[in-house]
């Protein structure tokens, strides 16, 4: 469950070894077609959300606090330096939760789950109807800087529907709020090609939707044609079959599946880099980059439904499912088990991450924070599947192979062998 307040474009707050074994990628041409419980963290991504868990997986006050050397430590400074500032956005929503938990017994669809999984659910006369909601941040910007606005209506549906299928849900629908400077056609026709691709992609439909045009409020890299862009996504899931991780034991195996770049998060730090301190123009050629700068920022972000829902009706065994967005590997411990995580097997991440580590400086805690690394979403499976669940994914195009396993403890934290760092909530 996401609840959008005004803010930093870049930040999700939350309440409540290279291997040779990497299964190759699927083909460039084929990218744009198969083309974060209590209180509170903050990280990378527009929309602020509230979110909860089981009391000894909580977010730590202040920010996802991370652990380097044997000793915590938040995200550096150099991401509140972008524009994303924690501790502010941290009071309001302290603030919020409390007034929007008190609605929940005024309907007569009683909310299932406590606030911090990647979407709720609420029974609707015995049926499980899943819901969440995303934008796409400041990478609204990119799209403004380069004048291409007919990929981030996939980044919109990708951020809600990757994020319904966490809980085991069937995405089904999902509508858009387009808030404009001024109402230009062909930008927005653009936003809907985007839109229905990504709906094509996920098998669902774009049900409705608002425009606002907000000239006085809504201001751009270009003079009108300043835009946000966020949509709310519903999905079923039987009530008995709700995925949380509670089945999430030590033993189990991390399957990561490949992201394609950035996605949607971090775009505040990235854009700082790449275009205020190394001074690029979004059409400028990066030969580490292979294109574009804008390009790059602007691959759409991946759509993981299709792979994840034939998993979990092909294999028993599926611990958890979850969606890598703002404070990367960290979203492993949303899951509702008493487990710590290790990744020992990471595949090599692409450029753009080391590029924009080398202009800024950043050390690796805070790349891990801020960037999926590479890595989209994850399986949690028993080892006994792990063949039969990367011979799925595979299959559908993905880029994947084992990332680690589930250790016992410490509870709550995430290991990074080959970055040699622990974040813990």
């Amino acid at each position: 469950m996401r609840i959008f307040v005004a803010g930093a474009a870049d930040i999700v707050c939350h309440r409540e070894k290279a291997s040779s074994d990497f299964v190759p990628q699927c083909s460039e041409s084929s990218a744009c077609c198969t083309i974060s419980a209590s209180l509170v963290a903050c990280s990378a991504r527009a929309g602020n959300h509230v979110g909860a868990g089981k009391q000894n997986n909580k977010w730590v006050n202040s920010m996802a606090a991370a652990r380097q050397d044997s000793e915590s430590k938040p995200i550096s400074p150099g991401y509140e330096a972008s524009g994303v500032s924690s501790g502010q956005a941290e009071a309001g929503l302290g603030r919020l939760v409390e007034h929007i938990k008190s609605t929940w017994s005024l309907s007569d669809a009683p909310v299932k789950l406590d606030l911090g999984y990647f979407a709720n659910v609420i029974d609707v006369a015995g049926l499980g109807i899943a819901i969440c909601t995303d934008g796409i941040g400041s990478k609204a910007l990119v799209a403004q800087m380069l004048g291409k606005y007919d990929s981030v209506g996939i980044d919109c549906v990708a951020m809600n529907v990757n994020d319904l299928v966490c809980v085991g849900a069937t995405p089904l629908t999902m509508v858009d709020y387009v808030a404009v400077e001024s109402a230009e056609p062909a930008m927005l026709e653009a936003i809907g090609a985007g839109l229905a691709e990504g709906a094509r992609q996920s098998n669902i439909s774009i049900s409705g939707g608002e425009i606002a045009q907000l000239k006085d409020i809504i201001k751009g890299h270009q003079s009108g044609l300043g835009f946000d862009l966020a949509g709310t996504a519903i999905g079923r899931v039987d009530l008995d079959k709700i995925n949380l991780g509670e089945t999430v034991r030590a033993g189990d195996v991390i399957i990561g599946i490949a992201s394609n770049g950035i996605h949607s998060n971090g775009l505040s730090l990235a854009r700082r880099a790449l275009f205020e301190i190394a001074g690029h123009d979004a059409d400028s050629h990066v030969e580490e980059l292979g294109r574009g700068v804008g390009e790059e920022l602007l691959r759409p972000t991946y759509i993981y439904v299709a792979e994840a829902l034939d998993v979990l009706d092909r294999l028993d065994g599926v611990g958890a499912l979850v969606h890598i967005t703002g404070d990367g590997f960290l979203n492993l411990t949303r899951v509702k088990a008493d487990v710590g995580f290790v990744i020992d097997a990471l595949p090599p991440a692409p450029p753009l991450f080391a590029l924009i580590q080398r202009i800024t400086g950043a050390d690796a805690m805070e790349m891990y924070h801020v960037f999926n690394m590479g890595i989209g979403f994850c399986l949690v499976v028993r080892p006994e599947v792990e063949a039969e669940a990367l011979a799925i994914v595979s299959g559908h195009g993905k880029a994947c192979q084992r990332i680690g396993y589930v250790s016992e403890g410490p509870v709550g934290s995430v290991r990074i062998e080959p970055a040699g760092i622990e974040m813990t909530r």
